[in-house]
C-alpha cells in the first residue's frame, strides 16, 4: 500500500491499483476510491489484459507489457509486474502520461523485487516442509504451509 501510495504521490493519479492476473484487488491507493466499482474495475481490467495478451500473440508478440486508455477526463495506463501482478494507475490533466511512465518504470521493478523475495521465500520453505520430521519418524504429515491462512489483509499488510 505504501509502495502505490508513492506512486500516486509521484506520479500525481488519482488512483493505483494492484491487481492479481485473476482479477482480485490486492491492494488500492487514493482520493474517492469509494466512487469506482473496484471490484468490477479488478475484473475488467484482468479480462482485458488476457484479451490483449491473446492479440499480442496473434501478431507475433510475446505480450503488450503496458496498455494506455485515454479518455476525455480521465486516463488509464495498465502495466504488467512481471507475470505476477497487474499494476493500474487512474489519472487526469493534472500529470502528464510520459511522467506516470516513468513513475510505473521505477514502481516495477521494486515491487518485481517484492515478488520475487516472496517466490524465493516460499520455495525455500516448499523445500524445507519435504524434509523429514524431527525424529525421523517416516512417514510423518509435513508442517501446514504457513501461506495457507493468508487473507487480503495480510497481502495488503504486506505492501505498507
Amino acid at each position: 500500500t505504501a509502495i502505490l501510495a508513492r506512486l500516486r504521490r509521484d506520479s500525481s493519479a488519482r488512483a493505483t491499483f494492484l491487481i492479481d492476473r485473476n482479477g482480485q484487488q490486492l491492494a488500492a491507493q487514493g482520493d474517492g476510491l469509494e466512487q469506482f466499482d473496484t471490484t468490477a474495475l479488478a475484473s475488467l481490467t484482468a479480462g482485458n489484459v488476457a484479451s490483449t495478451d491473446a492479440i499480442a500473440k496473434l501478431i507475433g508478440e510475446k505480450e503488450f507489457s503496458a496498455l494506455v486508455h485515454e479518455g476525455e477526463k480521465d486516463n488509464l495506463h495498465i502495466s504488467l509486474v512481471g507475470d505476477r501482478v497487474i499494476l493500474v494507475v487512474i489519472f487526469d490533466s493534472r500529470t502528464s502520461l510520459g511522467l506516470v511512465r516513468l513513475r510505473v518504470k521505477r514502481t516495477s521493478e521494486t515491487l518485481a523485487r517484492i515478488f520475487e523475495t516472496i517466490v524465493q521465500k516460499t520455495e525455500r520453505e516448499k523445500s524445507g516442509a519435504g524434509a523429514a520430521a524431527p525424529g525421523g519418524a517416516a512417514g510423518a504429515a509435513a508442517a501446514p504451509s504457513p501461506f495457507a491462512e493468508i487473507t487480503e489483509d495480510d497481502i495488503d499488510n504486506l505492501f505498507r
